[in-house]
């Protein structure tokens, strides 16, 4: 990476080199801890809205612990409602099932008010493979023609955590049996408008991602190809990072403006990472209405034969 791609926020220790114009930045000669300074995390506030997702090398002394403390740092701290564990970390184990979120999407859309910003840290890497991408969904927006635009800021959609994952090729049976039992064990329905108002930035975003079940009052046939030519925006090349992780890595991103994908590439290798999920929000629409909850339902426990 060339000097002249290393931008200076004004604190002589921090460094940042953008990772594509549109998003990603990673953030250079920073010990990640709960004891930043408060002109540090203030700093990493503002280049978090302003890349979208933010990357920091070799966090090695961070354990779970510190994780946490550090997220506290930028908000209040939200338990998973589908966490299979207590407290606010969650494990995502490419072995034990549902490690492998390999279709984009916006974390937590089922919900009608979801997260504002995750933490994610590399604990187990595979050797190749294994990355991450991320979508500027403001940017999705701003490629709209504007008759689309026009057309996305009037839609509203619902969505769910209960979608077709055994269809999806190569589900293996460990992940087929953690969408069953964990992930789909309450169900959560929620509306959301197709386009957001970003509360501090006041961007426009698209909320779409594979938790979407349908375009409301649109037909599923039109609402299909609807979605394949918004959906084709948030994808497109110009509009995405991708993170080559290592161990010790942190990503941190803002999932009010973002869709990410974790690339299904590396096989039989494992693969950890642990997240702590940082604050919520409800979606505001451009005519100012907010998202809405539609469903909540307690699965009953399965019978152990």
């Amino acid at each position: 990476m060339s000097e002249t791609a290393i931008v200076k926020t004004g604190l002589p220790q921090i460094d940042v080199v953008r990772r594509t114009a549109r998003i990603g930045a990673e953030i250079r000669n920073v010990k990640l801890s709960g004891d930043l300074p408060h002109q540090v995390i203030t700093a990493i506030n503002r280049l978090l809205l302003e890349h979208k997702v933010i990357f920091f090398r070799d966090q090695h002394h961070l354990d779970d612990a510190e994780q946490q403390r550090f997220a506290a740092r930028l908000g209040k701290l939200v338990p998973h409602p589908l966490a299979t564990t207590k407290g606010t970390i969650s494990e995502f184990d490419s072995v034990r099932g549902g490690g492998r979120a390999d279709l984009w999407h916006a974390d937590g859309t089922f919900l009608d008010a979801y997260f504002k910003i995750l933490v994610l840290r590399g604990v187990v890497i595979p050797q190749f493979g294994g990355e991450t991408i991320w979508s500027n969904t403001a940017a999705a927006y701003l490629d709209l023609p504007p008759p689309l635009q026009r057309l996305a800021d009037q839609l509203w959609a619902v969505h769910s955590n209960v979608f077709d994952y055994a269809g999806i090729a190569r589900a293996r049976d460990v992940d087929k049996k953690y969408f069953d039992e964990v992930f789909t064990r309450t169900i959560f329905e929620a509306e959301h408008p197709v386009v957001r108002v970003h509360p501090e930035t006041g961007e426009r975003a698209l909320v779409l991602g594979c938790l979407m079940q349908r375009f409301i009052d649109v037909p599923k046939y039109d609402g299909q190809k609807l979605f394949d030519l918004f959906h084709s925006h948030i994808t497109a090349s110009e509009n995405t990072t991708r993170w080559s992780w290592k161990e010790g890595d942190i990503a941190i991103w803002d999932n009010r403006v973002t869709h990410h994908c974790a690339v299904n590439d590396y096989g039989d290798q494992h693969r950890i990472v642990r997240r702590v999920d940082v604050d919520v929000d409800v979606p505001i629409s451009v005519d100012g209405r907010r998202s809405v909850k539609r469903l909540k339902v307690e699965q009953p426990p399965m019978e152990v034969a």
